[in-house]
């Protein structure tokens, strides 16, 4: 990379980082989401949109030869990461200023990537390289970096168990090899329950709120307002929706969800998004051949590994939305002093946008189709598949010459 981009990811890992960890002690000393008409945090605010916005114009000067910005896509997308850190601190800060220099560059590198122009949890999780044994963060807060740490874990979790379920089409839901498959898939599950219980008893709520999720807001590029951070922004969870039949993408509910988030995602996982539109569900798979008489031992065994798969998906679902998003987000949100904002609706409690409780009805929604949960007003989604898929092992099982 050029010397200006160097110097730039150097300030965004060291005065960058003291320059936002400065201003949010004083919040969170005062129990305030934001401060406003202090004279020496106005000050610390004025140094993080300026010395930014300074270096930014460096990487952007039209008489640099060669060009500064990389050519190298992987670069780029870093690039553009360390540049949505910097528009992200503005936001979280309102403060004014940094759209001359910094939108342009966001715009020029996102178009060329086709991502959104902004910072997303893969540019703090996956895409975050580390200097020293620290990755980039906003904060030098402990629970800032335990947030990127343990929701990253997660997502690598969540990555090897679709990874895994991708496999099987190719070999058959009979095969032995399948049932390797699924057992990693299933690894891969109970490590998300894990890591998620231990984020659950690592983070504190109110540091949560004040400090880390008012940097994941919306904030505008150019003309345009775009959403926030979400840390389920890769396609690795959407694939198993899918692969595994709890959801399905000719539903417009969960198409609205797929087409909403492909541009917050990076480039890699886009490609994987557009191949799990295709993919033969496992469940219809293993309905079709379970379907056909007595069942081979393998067969059985594979079934009754899958049914554990999917019971654990959807567990780790319900287990971020009850033990982490409600009492982190709308819990704290419910009991917080209203942001000034212009209108209350759009009160910003959310990264996604919408209000809080048309967020939490999406997210509720969600977790009745990964746990197949029936309840008054919906269809149950897969719940039915899985029964039948139950009732004819458990059938074959009491049809056994063997069993009691």
């Amino acid at each position: 990379m050029s010397s200006a981009v160097d110097d730039f990811d150097r300030w965004i890992r060291n005065d960058f980082v003291a320059l936002n960890t400065r201003l949010e002690e004083a919040y969170f000393a005062a129990g305030a989401q934001i401060l406003h008409g202090r004279p020496e945090l106005e000050t610390v605010k004025g140094r993080i949109v300026g010395e930014g916005a300074e270096l930014i114009a460096r990487i952007t000067r039209s008489d640099s030869t060669p060009p500064l910005i990389p050519t190298d896509d992987d670069e780029r997308y870093e690039l553009l990461g360390s540049v949505g850190l910097y528009l992200g601190a503005c936001r979280r800060h309102e403060t004014e200023g940094p759209q001359a220099t910094a939108w342009p560059l966001a715009q020029l590198l996102a178009s060329s990537l086709g991502v959104a122009p902004r910072f997303v949890f893969a540019h703090q999780a996956l895409y975050n390289r580390a200097v020293g044994d620290t990755f980039r963060t906003f904060t030098a807060l402990a629970d800032e970096r335990a947030f990127i740490l343990y929701n990253g874990l997660s997502v690598l979790a969540y990555q090897r168990t679709a990874a895994a379920l991708r496999r099987v089409p190719t070999l058959g839901v009979s095969s032995p090899l399948t049932a390797y498959l699924l057992r990693e898939a299933r690894s891969g599950l109970d490590d998300v329950l894990h890591l998620g219980r231990t984020l659950s008893k690592t983070l504190d709520v109110d540091r949560f709120f004040l400090n880390i999720r008012p940097y994941f807001k919306p904030h505008h590029v150019g003309g345009v307002e775009y959403r926030g951070v979400n840390a389920g922004d890769f396609a690795a969870i959407n694939s198993i929706d899918v692969l595994l039949g709890l959801c399905s993408p000719y539903d417009l509910f969960y198409q609205g969800l797929l087409t909403e988030k492909y541009p917050y995602m990076p480039p890699e996982d886009q490609v994987l998004l557009r191949a799990t539109v295709t993919a033969e569900p496992l469940l219809d798979a293993f309905l079709r051949e379970t379907s056909g008489g007595p069942l081979t031992p393998q067969l059985r065994d594979n079934a009754e590994l899958f049914l554990i798969v999917c019971r654990l998906h959807g567990a780790a679902t319900a287990f971020h939305h009850h033990r982490l998003v409600v009492p982190f987000l709308q819990a704290p949100a419910a009991r917080a002093p209203q942001e000034q904002e212009p209108e209350p609706e759009a009160s910003d409690l959310t990264t996604s946008g919408p209000p809080l409780h048309v967020v939490m009805d999406t997210l509720a929604r969600l977790v009745d189709l990964r746990t197949a949960r029936r309840r008054p007003g919906t269809d149950g989604g897969a719940r039915r598949s899985l029964d039948r898929l139950r009732h004819t092992l458990d059938a074959d099982q009491d049809a056994a010459p063997n069993s009691k």
